[in-house]
């Protein structure tokens, strides 16, 4: 049986939204968003669990967050830190902001060598994004360069209370992605979902255009791609005080240079996260919704 495993990337702060938003509880019994994920991941079966942290985090993390989930499946934890760099590389002294996505993923080459999937823990990605994503990955057989991202239809990820940065996603007739441009700035308007391009002109996006959520499946050779990757970016980069190393862009290289293919998987699901601070009851409301439909029992863990 194909194991396939999870790696949430838990090492952020949100920057628009105060306070460690991963441990905000939303739910009935002061669930977090992650708890709603890891429920999902299990049931869809995933059956490992790695979370990237910050080092200093460590203590409490395991004491509110891992020990919720240690008698439902095995969990491991790593670090991702600005001085987690390949032997010989050097940044710039006065770097404090993290590495990026991909940097976080790179943290848990060690501990992976199966088919995984990869989320951020702060966003709500839905019960049928897990099971589209396990089915794929638990049908991939040793084979490599095989990857998948969900596909969320664009007008199911807005937030009411502003503008939102997406992964905006090309793809060819069999649904493989051929590019991923990251737009800003994507909002609602008189029933239009619009987004400004490069010369600031106003762009129509049909709703159901496929975006990525920063949830995407890979085989495990990934791990030396990004390796080798990120000492290229880091040859260029490494002393610069914001640049950072992210998952679509190495996605778009590998496809480009045929080392793999990316299934743009679509999902019914619809997004939410609390991007905005106004945006947390709305997701409350969401969670309570879901689990007076039966989606969710009342008390996950």
């Amino acid at each position: 049986m194909q194991e396939i495993t999870l790696v949430v990337l838990a090492a952020g702060m949100g920057s628009r939204y105060g306070g460690l938003k991963q441990l905000d509880g939303l739910g009935p019994h002061g669930e977090t968003i992650m708890d709603y994920s890891i429920y999902d991941a299990i049931r869809a079966g995933f059956g490992k669990i790695v979370f990237v942290i910050r080092k200093d985090f460590e203590e409490d993390f395991r004491k509110i967050v891992l020990s919720k989930y240690a008698d439902h499946v095995p969990c491991e934890v790593c670090f991702q830190g600005i001085d987690c760099l390949p032997e010989g590389y050097t940044r710039n002294p006065e770097r404090t902001k993290p590495w990026g996505t991909n940097h976080a993923v790179l943290m848990a080459k060690d501990l992976i060598h199966e088919p995984f999937m990869v989320i951020n823990a702060d966003d709500f990605y839905g019960k049928e994004s897990f099971e589209v994503m396990a089915k794929f990955l638990l049908d991939v057989n040793g084979e490599q360069g095989k990857y998948c991202m969900a596909g969320y239809r664009v007008g199911n990820t807005l937030s009411e209370h502003g503008t939102v940065s997406r992964g905006v996603c090309a793809t060819d007739k069999l649904g493989f992605l051929t590019d991923v441009v990251e737009r800003t700035a994507i909002e609602s308007k008189e029933g239009h979902i619009v987004f400004p391009d490069e010369n600031g002109i106003e762009v129509e996006i049909p709703f159901d255009t496929p975006v990525s959520m920063n949830m995407w499946g890979f085989t495990p050779e990934y791990f030396e791609y990004t390796e080798a990757a990120f000492k290229a970016f880091l040859t260029e980069h490494g002393q610069e005080l914001k640049t950072e190393f992210y998952i679509p862009t190495l996605v778009n290289d590998l496809i480009k240079a045929g080392k793999a293919t990316c299934q743009v998987l679509d999902t019914p699901a619809k997004w939410f996260g609390v991007t905005y601070a106004d945006d947390r009851q709305m997701v409350v409301d969401k969670i309570k919704a879901l689990v007076d439909a039966g989606v969710y029992p009342n008390k996950l863990f």
